[in-house]
């Protein structure tokens, strides 16, 4: 591995992307260090009260007398923490991907601590990103092995749960598996707590294992890029959605739709547009403008707010999840 370290602790082969990485430890401890659970612990670590994490209390609500408290979801604090969103479109094309990365890389810069899962295997967030991990779904789902072991920091306050073609697998094996839409919500389930929010980027498909994706969200994000078959799809999402609703007894809330690759210089853009919001007001997110800094972003293993921070790209998407963190995930689907 071209300019890697070894994991001081485990000795992981790995590159470094964090500070904390190649600092020393608590105690002066010479690294590297792969990951945060391999530094060393300090004697202000604690464990949270409500879940297994083990965490270093960096504001006051965490600590609560002799409980402790590693997110705003294990303290009560806030009720959409921990909320899963799927990001969903059955038609391809649609910046689904680069969506749900932006999504999940803007809710991180803002504080929250998010997991990124890939269940497309065509494995585009890793690329996108440059990063992997040591475990995929088919891991998590088929072979019952936790996630922490699995998921890997790609930057901070956000761990991935990267992809590649063996996820293709899954939906072979989960046939025969007893509750076989609901297997990824139950190994989900115990690491919620650790999360502020979880968001899935699902295949352009109707499978097994996007049921599962959707079983195990709470909300679904409809990115839609600005021509008339992307509408075709919406209402694809919209039956599918209804669908898990009505046969498989769990109820999903459209969290909102996000015109993707928008150029008001054309009229069939401003046409979906304003289909979509006459269609559903207020569920419909800013729009993504067209541009060329988004698409070259992932080339240089990048997000846009990474790789052009004062972009149109990147102010688009940082109104998109700001938008995101107002919206009442409690809308239900009509």
């Amino acid at each position: 591995m071209s300019g890697g370290l070894r994991c001081r602790q485990c000795g992981r082969a790995f590159r470094p992307r964090f500070a904390y990485q190649t600092a020393p430890g608590p105690h002066g401890e010479a690294g590297p260090w792969c990951s945060p659970t391999c530094v060393p612990e300090s004697e202000g670590r604690r464990q949270c009260t409500e879940c297994p994490e083990v965490f270093e209390p960096q504001y006051a609500w965490q600590v609560q007398g002799q409980r402790a408290f590693c997110s705003k979801r294990c303290a009560g604090m806030d009720d959409r923490a921990g909320l899963c969103l799927a990001v969903m479109n059955q038609k391809g094309g649609t910046g689904k991907t680069t969506t749900a990365i932006h999504v999940a890389a803007g809710l991180a810069a803002a504080g929250e601590r998010v997991l990124l899962i890939d269940a497309d295997a065509q494995g585009n967030v890793g690329t996108s990103l440059d990063a992997s991990s040591p475990g995929n779904l088919f891991h998590l789902m088929i072979e019952g092995r936790s996630l922490p072991e699995l998921s890997a920091p790609v930057r901070d306050n956000l761990d991935l749960l990267a992809a590649d073609a063996g996820l293709a697998a899954i939906d072979l094996r989960l046939p025969t598996m007893k509750g076989r839409s609901r297997i990824l919500g139950k190994m989900l389930a115990p690491y919620r707590a650790r999360y502020d929010r979880i968001v899935i980027d699902c295949g352009p498909s109707l499978s097994l294992l996007n049921q599962n994706a959707l079983c195990a969200a709470d909300g679904v994000l409809v990115p839609v890029s600005c021509d008339y078959l992307s509408l075709v799809g919406v209402r694809q999402v919209m039956r599918t959605m209804r669908n898990v609703g009505k046969l498989l007894d769990h109820e999903l809330e459209l969290v909102g739709l996000v015109p993707t690759m928008y150029d008001g210089r054309r009229r069939i853009d401003r046409q979906v547009h304003q289909a979509l919001v006459d269609r559903f007001a207020d569920r419909v997110s800013p729009a993504i403008r067209q541009t060329t800094r988004i698409t070259e972003a992932p080339s240089r293993a990048k997000t846009i707010f990474e790789d052009a921070p004062n972009s149109r790209g990147a102010t688009d998407y940082r109104e998109l999840v700001n938008w995101v963190i107002k919206r009442p995930w409690r809308v239900n689907v009509g």
